[in-house]
């Protein structure tokens, strides 16, 4: 995956299921991927674009890198 900046994390502990959500930048566009928290199984994944939210179009490879980085910062 080309460089890109995680910018933000955040541990969900509310709900019976936690959640960790990353906020990253790639390629000049502002993206948030979620994943449990218990495995980092992917729960959803978006780009923002005009203060509008779309469903992000990453590849396998690039969310299993954003995923070994959060499993470094848990």
């Amino acid at each position: 995956m080309d460089s890109y900046e995680l910018t933000n994390m955040i541990i969900d502990e509310q709900y019976e299921q936690e959640h960790v959500t990353a906020n990253f930048k790639y390629k000049q566009k502002d993206y948030s991927i979620t994943f449990t928290k218990s495995d980092l199984e992917l729960i959803n994944a978006w780009v923002f674009k005009n203060q509008t939210s779309y469903p992000a179009n990453l590849t396998d490879n690039e969310i299993e890198e954003i995923r070994e980085n959060i499993k470094r910062h848990l």
